[in-house]
């Protein structure tokens, strides 16, 4: 009998270390919100330059990992991230079908703020909560540190947005960008330092992300960017949804 094992790839090897990683942040983090509450001061107001907390570790980890969104980087990041890049781009020999490339960037975008209708709504309410008291400020960056976790959830395990994308694996997904906007999005109404310098950011890479699709269509679709295709695929994050489709 042959074996059909699939070996893990070493791109979804450290990704699941970085998803271990991101667990014990959040675990940390935890820990601090129950014994230390008052670390979490810096995310108030310009409290961010008076004290050091462990916070400020965590505020330099997220403006690194969306710093490497705005440059083309091999350092074992998804192709899912860097199609945006020119330099990632590897045309079709063929002639490109631009209509149907027009049709596939016009519904996948529809989708795609599905996604953020859902995702606006969600921030709405949690910012009902903080508002009202219900949460404090320390709990809202709890909850940007749960979405830090989820995020890679999504990327390794399973995606619930997948649902509404259609979009058969991570490498071809149209909001992956999107990520850190989702995840600092909801502390808005922290109104600090700490959380406008995150949503600022997080939304100028949204903002590029989504030029970028509309400028450089061909650069998100698998029918013209060849570096998107399974059978050229070296990433293999996805492997519970195109084993089959791997040769």
């Amino acid at each position: 009998m042959g074996n059909n094992k699939v070996r893990i790839s070493k791109t979804r090897r450290i990704y699941f270390l970085r998803l271990i990683g991101r667990i014990i942040v959040f675990l940390i983090a935890i820990f601090i919100y129950i014994f230390d509450r008052e670390k979490f001061n810096i995310a108030n107001g310009w409290i961010f330059f008076n004290e050091f907390s462990p916070l400020h570790i965590l505020w330099i980890i997220w403006m690194w990992d969306m710093a490497l969104q705005l440059i083309p980087v091999k350092a074992h990041i998804s192709i899912g991230s860097q199609k945006v890049f020119e330099s990632l781009f590897r045309p079709i020999k063929e002639k490109i079908n631009h209509k149907n490339l027009k049709k596939y960037i016009k519904d996948t975008t529809l989708s795609a703020y599905k996604v953020m209708m859902i995702w606006i709504l969600l921030t709405v309410a949690i910012s009902i909560l903080h508002l009202t008291g219900a949460i404090d400020t320390g709990m809202m960056i709890l909850l940007a540190t749960f979405f830090y976790v989820c995020d890679l959830i999504c990327v390794l395990i399973w995606c619930p947005f997948r649902l509404i994308m259609r979009n058969k694996c991570c490498t071809t997904c149209r909001i992956f960008n999107w990520d850190h906007l989702m995840m600092f999005l909801p502390i808005v109404t922290v109104n600090s330092f700490y959380s406008w310098t995150l949503v600022t950011f997080s939304f100028l890479i949204w903002i590029i992300w989504e030029i970028c699709v509309f400028t450089y269509p061909e650069r998100f679709w698998e029918n013209s960017n060849m570096a998107l295709r399974c059978s050229e695929c070296t990433d293999k994050l996805c492997t519970q949804y195109c084993r089959k489709l791997r040769k």
